[in-house]
Order: C-alpha cells, then structure tokens, then sequence
C-alpha cells in the first residue's frame, strides 16, 4: 500500500471523523460539569471509577488500573487524585494486607457529588450525541455508540 493508497485515505477519514466526535462530546460533556458542578470530565470520570470499587476479593483498583481506566498516565492520574483529596473528595489509605499499598476511595462528599452530576453528564451525552447525529460524517459513529449501551442479553451475546 501506498500513503495515497483510497483504504488508507478511508481509515485516516474514519479515525478523524472518530475524534472529532470524541472531541465534540468531551467539550459538551466539560462545559456541563464545570458549570454546574465545578468538576471536569476527568475529575468526573476518576470519581465514577473509584465509586465502582468493593471491598471483595480484586474490588479496590491499583493506581495503574485507574490511570487506565480514566486514560490518563500514572502520573496524572496522581495528580488527580491529589487535587480531588485536597476538595475532600477521595481519601488514600494504606492495604491492610500489603503496607507498600495505598487505596483511593470516595469520601462521602465525593459521593453526593458524584450523584449530583451524573444526571448532568449523562443529559450532556445525550445532547452531544443528538447533535452530533445532525452531522451525515457523524451520524454512523453515533449509532455505533447507542448500540454499545444495549446490554449484552439484547444483543444476543
């Protein structure tokens, strides 16, 4: 294949059509949080992710699997959680079943904060989704995103 190869013209054309959409989304989704509830998508998001943890066996997420899961580096993701526990929003606390490591959870305040804005965020998705879908680029990118909310048993899976 060559660089002026048309598949790979359509992949490159996919790939922008699939970041802007992302792009529009998070900004949408941003402007929401901020202003009603003074957070950020990614504040937003490591909150969403550390209130999924339990106490069970495998339940408490180690820095790594968090960075991840809010698709951040390690290190920014510390800082997020830094700032978030200087708001009271998440405490750090030593495994009481390994010194060397340290669990982040959601205060009470995170909690409150995090329910208060989940109907923001998911109002704003849904906005941004229904705009974007205005857009004939867009549009079978949207559709591809409301059929991944479909649960598993719809789907036949």
């Amino acid at each position: 294949m060559t660089a002026t190869d048309p598949a790979l013209t359509a992949l490159a054309q996919g790939w922008c059509a699939l970041s802007l959409l992302h792009g529009r989304i998070e900004a949408h989704i941003e402007r929401a949080l901020q202003t009603r509830h003074d957070l950020s998508v990614r504040e937003y998001s490591l909150l969403d992710v550390l209130s999924r943890q339990h106490d069970g066996n495998g339940g408490h997420l180690q820095m790594k699997q968090v960075a991840d899961a809010v698709v951040l580096s390690q290190s920014a993701t510390t800082r997020l959680v830094t700032r978030l526990e200087d708001r009271g929003l998440l405490e750090r606390y030593l495994c009481p079943t390994d010194r060397r490591g340290i669990y982040t959870n959601v205060t009470d305040a995170g909690l409150k904060l995090l329910a208060e804005a989940r109907p923001t965020n998911d109002a704003a998705l849904r906005e941004a989704l229904d705009e974007a879908a205005k857009n004939a680029e867009l549009a079978p990118l949207v559709r591809v995103v409301e059929s991944l909310s479909t649960p598993a048993a719809a789907l036949g899976a």
